[in-house]
C-alpha cells in the first residue's frame, strides 16, 4: 500500500493447494481500515502518475514484463500451486498471457487519446455569433479503478486489469480472490522493481467478505472492473449505483456450441473437449452448452466420449495430465451435486460422474450428459466444472432459439462446413463473442458478454477505452 509492503491487521491465512490439499503459503488478511488505507494511497498516487508521459508508463510496464519473464518459472510454479492448474496451463495460459498483456498494453500507453471530429457550420443565435466549431474527443483516465480478479487464472486475468487501466493513466487497487492470491503479490513486486511510483499499485487480500467491500465502497474507488460471477457482480453493480462509479464487469458464462450435420466432428470434439483440458472447467468462455443436430448426435456423443477417454486425470505436475482438479473441495461438492441434480432432472451420464480413485486433491472426472433439455438446471445454469451437456435440435431456427435461451450471452460457438451459414447463425446469437470453427480467440477482438454476461468490453485497445473517460473539447475558429 502506498509503496510499501505493510503487516495485515488480521494476520495471514493459509492458501491451499488443490492437486496436494496442503499449504502453498501464507495470504494477508487485511482489514476493512487497510483496503481505504490502499485506496486512499492510489488517490494521492493518481494526480502525479495521470500526467505522467505516455512514454514513461510504457517503459514501466514493459520492464514489468521483463521482470515476470526473468522469474517465469517459479511464477509459473506459484501459479500451478495455488490453482491446481497444469504445467502446461500455468506457463503458457497463465504467467505466458500475463507477459503478453504487459507488452500489449506498454505499447497500448502509446496510442492516441485525442480524436478529431468534423468542423461544425453554426449560424448566428442565442449561443453566440456564427462561425465554425472544431472539436476534439478525449479520453481521460478515470481515476482509482479497483481490479477484482477470479481464481481461475491468478496471472492474465489480473493482467489484463492492470496493466490497461496503468497504461491509460489510472492508479489501482487489486482484491485478488481469496483462493490464489500469491501470483498477484509476485505481480505487484515485478511492477515494484520495474519502477511503479508508490501508489500507484496497491493490492490487498483477504477472506472476509469485508475486504471485497471495502474495496468497491471506498469514496476513493472510481471503477470497479470485476471478474467472477453473476451473482457477485450484480451486488457489485448496486454498490456502483448507489455512488455513480464506473463499471466492467466480465461475469458468468454458458457457453453454446452449435454442432450442424454438415461440421468436421473431430474439429468440434476437439473444441469442445477444451472445456475439460483448460482450468479444469472453471472457464467462462467454455462451450458447456452441445445443441447438436440430431442426425449426427449420437456420433458426436460417441466421439466426445472417446476423447474424454484419452485425457489423463491427476496431479497437474505430472507430465501427461490434462486434467488437474478444481479449486476447493466446496467447489468440488458444487460440481458434484450439479451432476447428482442432471440425473434426478433426467439427464444420462454417459461419461464420468464419478470421482476419481486418487488419494488426494480436489477431482472431478471429465463428465458428459446426455438427454438433455433446455429447462433442466445443469443446462441453465453455469457449473464452472468439467461438465458438458448435450441438446439436440433438427434445424437451424431451432438451433438458434436453443442457443440464445440462456440468461448467459459470453462466448458461444458454431461448427459447420458451410461458411455461409455458420457466419449466418454467428450473426443471430445473442453473445458478446462467437467463435466460428474455432475456440480460438483474437486478442485485439472485444471481448464481453451480452445479457447477465456482463456489462462493457476489453482485450486489444477495447481496454484502453473501457479505462478512460471521453471528454470533449469544443472551440470556435
Amino acid at each position: 500500500m502506498g509503496g510499501e509492503w505493510v503487516e495485515p491487521d488480521c494476520g495471514h491465512y493459509e492458501v491451499t493447494d488443490p492437486a496436494t490439499e496442503e499449504a502453498a503459503g501464507l495470504a494477508p488478511e487485511a482489514s476493512r481500515a487497510q483496503v481505504y488505507e490502499a485506496a486512499r494511497a492510489a488517490r494521492e498516487a493518481f494526480a502525479s502518475w495521470s500526467r505522467t508521459a505516455p512514454e514513461e508508463r510504457a517503459a514501466i510496464l514493459d520492464r514489468a514484463a521483463d521482470e515476470i519473464q526473468r522469474n517465469f518459472a517459479s511464477y509459473a510454479d506459484v501459479a500451478q500451486a495455488e490453482s491446481g492448474a497444469t504445467t502446461g496451463t500455468a506457463r503458457g495460459m497463465q504467467v505466458g498471457v500475463s507477459v503478453a498483456r504487459f507488452r500489449r498494453y506498454a505499447k497500448g500507453a502509446l496510442e492516441p487519446v485525442e480524436t478529431p471530429l468534423p468542423p461544425q457550420i453554426n449560424e448566428a443565435g442565442p449561443m453566440g455569433k456564427a462561425g465554425v466549431m472544431g472539436a476534439l474527443a478525449v479520453r481521460q483516465p478515470v481515476g482509482v479503478v479497483t481490479c477484482i480478479t477470479s481464481y481461475n487464472n491468478p496471472w492474465a486475468n489480473p493482467a489484463g486489469k492492470v496493466a490497461p487501466a496503468l497504461a491509460m493513466g489510472n492508479t489501482v487497487v487489486v482484491k485478488p480472490a481469496p483462493q490464489d492470491p500469491l501470483s498477484v503479490y509476485r505481480m505487484a513486486e515485478a511492477l515494484e522493481a520495474a519502477g511503479a511510483p508508490p501508489g500507484v499499485v496497491n493490492v490487498v487480500s483477504g477472506t472476509d467478505v469485508s475486504v471485497g467491500e471495502a474495496a468497491v465502497d471506498s469514496p476513493d474507488v472510481d471503477m470497479v472492473s470485476f471478474t467472477g460471477s453473476t451473482g457477485v457482480g450484480q451486488r457489485i453493480a448496486e454498490v456502483c449505483g448507489r455512488g455513480m462509479k464506473r463499471q466492467l464487469m466480465e461475469l458468468g458464462g454458458k457457453g453454446a456450441a452449435v454442432v450442424f450435420d454438415d461440421a468436421d466432428l473431430d474439429q468440434a470434439v476437439a473444441g469442445i473437449g477444451t472445456t475439460y483440458a483448460f482450468y479444469s472447467g472453471q472457464i467462462c468462455t467454455a462451450p458447456t452448452r452441445v445443441i447438436v443436430q440430431r442426425s449426427v448426435h449420437d456420433r458426436l456423443v460417441e466421439k466426445l466420449v472417446q476423447y474424454i477417454g484419452f485425457m489423463k486425470v491427476g496431479d497437474p505436475r505430472e507430465q501427461g495430465t490434462v486434467v488437474g482438479p478444481v479449486i476447493s473441495a466446496a467447489h468440488r461438492d458444487r460440481v458434484e451435486s450439479y451432476v447428482e441434480l442432471g440425473r434426478k432432472e433426467g439427464a444420462r451420464v454417459v461419461a464420468g460422474g464419478v470421482r476419481p480413485e486418487l488419494d488426494r486433491g480436489f477431482y472431478i472426472a471429465p463428465t458428459l450428459l446426455t438427454d438433455c433439455t433446455n429447462d433442466m438446471r445443469v443446462v441453465r445454469e453455469e457449473i464452472f466444472g468439467p461438465v458438458v451437456v448435450v441438446v439436440p435440435f433438427d434445424d437451424e431456427e431451432e438451433a438458434v432459439a436453443l442457443a440464445n435461451d440462456s440468461d448467459y450471452g459470453l462466448i458461444d460457438y458454431v461448427w459447420s462446413g458451410d461458411v455461409a451459414r455458420a457466419f449466418r447463425v454467428a450473426r443471430r446469437l445473442r453473445a458478446g463473442g462467437v467463435g466460428v470453427n474455432t475456440v480460438g480467440r483474437n486478442m485485439e477482438a472485444p471481448f464481453g458478454g451480452f445479457k447477465k454476461s456482463g456489462v462493457g468490453r476489453d482485450v486489444g485497445s477495447y481496454a484502453l477505452h473501457a479505462y478512460g473517460e471521453l471528454q470533449a473539447i469544443v472551440w470556435q475558429g
